[in-house]
């Protein structure tokens, strides 16, 4: 049975969410509650659970300060958040766990679901998170999931991702491959303001990486480490207007 507490500075929140918990997922054994960076931490020292619902904006500071007084945490981090669009990418790009206030029933129980599968959140990927959120600007890295472990990268140096299934593969400008546990049209949506574009069904290049366009055998692109990636009948014309213009 897993073990919780909540921290947040919204005593109405607090309640909900124990309703939740008891209601969608009672196998979940809640040991207390706290509402703020002073309270949280204590509580944590005393009885350090499987999983903190970590809000972070508290009264006296935020979730982040939590984990920055108790950096030997082990538990796991699931961020409650009524943030912005911009705060909710900067949660995908660093792959932590969050869920957006109101909370979503669905989600509490897919989230709780995971806890037996998914590690305690490194403190690499809180740092790009609280970075991201820090800085107001879109990421310069991104969080990928393996089968194996979670890698941060950078994005510059990425060329291309291509669809496998539920899966993605990423190719890198140093020659690394990394199969990632999340589908094409996920990172499509989170690299479209890198100049990332997708040519094809299966293919998403990053415009800085074309070496150049070639027209015959239904036109493909060649990018800098020599891969042919296919264009797709209805982006062509896309594609020639943008390389036009670099």
């Amino acid at each position: 049975m897993p073990t919780a507490v909540i921290i947040d500075d919204m005593p109405q929140a607090i309640a909900t969410l124990r309703e939740d918990l008891a209601a969608y997922c009672p196998e979940v054994e809640l040991l207390g509650t706290a509402d703020g960076v002073v309270s949280g931490a204590k509580l944590l020292r005393q009885a350090p659970p499987d999983v903190v619902f970590l809000d972070i904006e508290l009264q006296d500071g935020t979730g982040f300060d939590i984990l920055e007084l108790l950096p030997d945490l082990s538990s796991q981090i699931i961020f409650t958040t009524a943030s912005d669009a911009f705060a909710i990418k900067a949660f995908r790009f660093s792959a932590v766990d969050y869920l957006l206030k109101p909370i979503d029933p669905d989600e509490l129980m897919a989230a709780v679901a995971k806890l037996g599968h998914a590690p305690a959140a490194p403190r690499e990927r809180l740092d790009l998170l609280l970075d991201t959120l820090k800085g107001g600007q879109t990421p310069r890295r991104l969080a990928l999931h393996t089968l194996e472990k979670i890698h941060i990268v950078d994005i510059p140096n990425i060329i291309r991702c291509e669809s496998s299934g539920n899966y993605t593969h990423f190719h890198f400008a140093d020659g690394r491959q990394l199969l990632v546990t999340r589908t094409l049209k996920e990172f499509d949506q989170l690299l479209q303001e890198h100049r990332f574009l997708r040519v094809h069904q299966s293919h998403l290049i990053s415009i800085d990486q074309i070496k150049e366009y070639v027209k015959v055998d239904g036109g493909y692109l060649v990018m800098r480490d020599g891969t042919a990636v296919p264009v797709s009948t209805r982006k062509k014309a896309l594609v020639v207007k943008l390389l036009g213009e670099l």
